[in-house]
C-alpha cells in the first residue's frame, strides 16, 4: 500500500514459537488458545514480521527479525522455522537486496528483533547484514541491553548488536523525533525500556507500528498483555492511548508477530476494543 510519497510492504523472515501463557499473561488459556492454538509444549506460532518504508531514495525496514545462524538448541527451543518465510527471498520478492536497505529501525533489541541485523561469515566476524545501511535504537534500551535484569536478560543476545555499535553502525537516538517526513519515531516503556513504535502518515491515511506494545490482533483487548512485559501496568496505559487515537481516527495497526494478520484496523465495541477488517499491505 502507499502512504504519501513512501510504499509500505510487509516482509516475513520466518516462523518461531513462544510459550503461549508467557505471550499473554494473566489470560487464561481457555481464552487465548480459542485465537492462538499452542502446540504439545504450550507454544503458539509467531511470526517475525518485518515493515518497509520506501520511496525509492530512502529504503527502510523496522526490525530484521530472529535471523538464522542459532545453534541448533536454541533454535528447537524457539521452533525456528525458516522453510516457508526468509528476509532474503522477502526482500527480492519486493524487487530488493540487502544491499539496497539504507535505514534500520529497530524497535528494540530483543534476538527476536535485532537478529537477522548480523552474520557471522566464514571466518567467524560479525557483518552487518544490510552493508549499506544505518541502524538505530533509543539511547536507553541499548543501555538496557547491555546490562538487562534478570527478569529479561535472556531476551538479550550482545553478539547480535554490540558489534554493529562498535563499528559506527548503529545509531543511538535520544527521545522521539520525526525521522523523515511523515515518519515519526515514539516511545513506549511497558514491554521494555524506551521501545520504539513508528508512524507512518500522510494526514489522510496513518499506519501505526507498536512492535511488542501489541505483538499480535489477539492482543489488542486491553487485558491482554504479555507476561514478557517489564512493567505489565505501563503497558496497559500505553495500549488505551494507542488504541483510543487507532480506533478514533483510524488508523491502521501493525502486527510484528501475529501468524495471520500483517495489518488490521480497530474497533471500539460494547466489549472494549477489537480487532477490525484486516489490512493486505502487499499489493497482489
Amino acid at each position: 500500500m502507499r502512504i504519501g510519497e513512501y510504499n509500505l510492504k510487509a516482509l516475513e523472515t520466518c516462523r518461531f514459537y513462544l510459550d503461549g501463557g508467557a505471550m499473554f499473561g494473566v489470560v487464561p488459556k481457555v481464552l487465548w488458545e480459542r485465537t492462538n492454538p499452542s502446540d504439545g509444549k504450550n507454544r503458539i506460532e509467531m511470526a517475525a514480521r518485518t515493515l518497509l518504508v520506501d520511496n525509492d531514495k530512502r529504503r527502510i525496514i523496522v526490525d530484521t527479525g530472529v535471523g538464522q545462524g542459532w545453534n541448533p538448541k536454541f533454535s528447537q527451543i524457539y521452533g525456528i522455522d525458516h522453510s516457508n518465510y526468509n528476509l532474503s527471498d522477502s526482500l527480492k520478492g519486493a524487487g530488493l537486496s540487502t544491499e539496497d536497505i539504507t535505514d534500520v529501525i529497530l524497535t528494540h533489541l530483543h534476538f527476536d528483533h535485532v537478529g537477522g541485523a548480523t552474520f557471522v561469515d566464514g571466518d567467524g566476524a560479525v557483518r552487518p547484514t544490510f552493508p549499506n545501511a544505518t541502524y538505530y535504537v533509543q539511547k536507553k534500551q541499548y543501555e538496557w541491553a547491555i546490562h538487562p535484569s534478570e527478569k529479561d536478560q535472556a531476551s538479550y543476545r550482545n553478539e547480535k548488536y554490540v558489534p554493529l555499535f562498535e563499528e559506527g553502525r548503529l545509531v543511538l537516538l535520544d527521545g522521539e523525533k520525526e525521522f523523515l517526513p511523515g515518519i515519526f519515531l515514539g516511545i513506549t516503556n511497558g514491554h521494555t525500556v524506551a521501545h520504539h513504535t513508528v508512524l507512518v502518515t500522510d494526514g489522510k491515511e496513518t499506519l501505526y507500528h507498536p512492535g511488542d506494545t501489541i505483538p499480535t490482533s489477539s492482543h489488542i483487548p486491553l487485558p491482554y498483555i504479555m507476561g514478557y512485559d517489564n512493567s505489565p501496568l505501563t503497558t496497559l496505559e500505553e495500549k488505551k492511548d494507542i488504541l483510543a487515537k487507532a480506533a478514533g481516527r483510524n488508523f491502521i495497526l501493525f502486527f510484528e508477530h501475529d501468524p495471520k494478520y500483517a495489518a488490521t484496523f480497530v474497533e471500539n465495541t460494547e466489549k472494549g476494543y477489537r480487532a477490525g477488517a484486516p489490512v493486505e499491505l502487499n499489493e497482489k
